[in-house]
């Protein structure tokens, strides 16, 4: 089995683009694999700044027409030019695609580097594959290989204690203009994991009062499960008019404030508002900046001003990722390389049987016959499993040329014992 990832960032690409390349990713995967291409399994990593599928494909020589396949799909779900979508997904193979999973999770291509929300993005992508009946056993390994990559990082560097996140950097960039964090009245737009990260934040820094707004209705769970109040109304801009922030992450499709509708809100209100909006399809109209008294920072403005990561702690997190990757392409070698030791053995130790079969020796010799056999295999076994290891081809070989002459030698001492 060959993994392929097909990768689209912010390093990349403008998130305009990365909008559009996530517009509908609630079926992708299931469709990726239902296209045609001979695929194991997809998994799909969409976040605010990137967007990646994970394929696991029979072998390197169908990479070409998988990544043809899926190019179509998400072209045909977003609406973009299949030749275009095909450019705009860098594809990865071997040992990169692990490389670049496991930094991704531990949060070290991310727009803040260093931020762990990107941990459990990581995981849910996961959990929605194995909803969808679209992952593997090459694919669970991958993922849950990087769930550990990150939690080592986290645990090892303290990089993640640093407060780093896309919310921080926002949080940060309209602080100056706000009152005293104790003061601040907060709205917050949506009750996914990026509103649960960003009501955290908002409460680690003194915020004084949070309500939450959902156009689907699960405000008031939300709210409750942390503590804060829940707007009543469905009108969200008519709740504007003494809020100091709104914080938008519902991630709908389409914008749930409007320029027009806020416009109206604020006739005759001269209290400054502060909007972030970590939409990637844009919760907030961008045209709302241009009304007085109101500051827009988007994502465009987050990955402007994001820190640099250059500190001690994230060069430790690269070494950590860069090991546990070595260490997970290893293990995929020996479990790729297994099954014609496992058909050596099975046949060495076949034809013992067979050899023994009405040999009239008693049971105690038979044990001991057999005994001896898997000693034999045993070395010959281990240096197989090194090289494949190592990735040592002839190595390997030689291992296996061992094992296939086993049975002369030590059926022929048998014999003579």
């Amino acid at each position: 089995m060959v993994l392929l990832s097909l990768v689209a960032s912010h390093h990349d690409l403008d998130l305009s683009v990365l909008e559009r390349l996530s517009a509908d990713t609630r079926a992708l995967g299931r469709e990726v694999v239902a296209a045609g291409a001979p695929l194991s399994g997809a998994v799909v990593l969409a976040t605010c700044n990137r967007f990646e599928l994970y394929l696991d494909l029979p072998d390197a020589d169908q990479a070409p027409a998988a990544r043809s396949a899926a190019a179509s799909v998400v072209a045909a779900l977003s609406g973009e030019d299949a030749a275009r979508v095909a450019t705009e997904l860098r594809p990865l193979t071997g040992p990169r695609v692990a490389e670049h999973l496991f930094a991704v999770a531990a949060g070290l291509d991310s727009m803040v580097v260093g931020e762990r929300e990107i941990a459990g993005q990581v995981r849910r992508a996961l959990t929605a594959a194995r909803r969808d009946g679209t992952t593997s056993s090459e694919l669970e390994a991958l993922f849950q290989a990087a769930s550990r990559a990150s939690r080592a990082v986290g645990s090892s560097t303290g990089l993640g204690d640093a407060g780093r996140s896309v919310v921080g950097v926002a949080l940060d960039l309209v602080e100056e203009g706000l009152p005293p964090w104790r003061d601040v009245r907060c709205v917050l737009v949506g009750t996914g994991s990026y509103a649960g990260a960003s009501a955290a934040a908002l409460k680690a820094r003194g915020c004084g009062e949070v309500r939450v707004f959902s156009a689907s209705g699960r405000a008031g769970a939300f709210a409750a499960a942390r503590g804060v109040a829940a707007v009543t109304g469905a009108d969200l801009a008519a709740d504007l008019a003494g809020v100091d922030l709104v914080v938008a992450c519902s991630g709908t499709s389409g914008a749930v404030l409007e320029v027009e509708a806020l416009a109206r809100a604020r006739q005759g209100v001269d209290r400054p508002l502060a909007v972030v909006d970590l939409a990637l399809r844009h919760d907030v109209d961008p045209r709302v900046s241009e009304l007085p008294g109101v500051r827009l920072v988007s994502l465009t403005t987050v990955a402007q001003n994001a820190p640099a990561g250059h500190s001690a702690a994230v060069v430790e997190a690269g070494a950590i990722v860069a090991a546990q990757a070595a260490e997970f392409e290893a293990d995929r070698r020996v479990r790729e390389w297994n099954p014609p030791v496992v058909a050596e053995r099975t046949r060495v130790l076949a034809d013992l049987d067979h050899a023994l079969a009405g040999a009239g020796a008693d049971e105690p010799s038979l044990r001991l016959l057999r005994r001896r056999t898997r000693a034999a295999l045993h070395g010959p076994t281990v240096r197989a499993q090194a090289a494949a290891r190592a990735g040592d081809v002839v190595a390997y070989a030689a291992a296996l040329t061992e094992l296939a002459a086993v049975p002369a030698p030590v059926l022929d001492g048998l014999v003579r014992a």
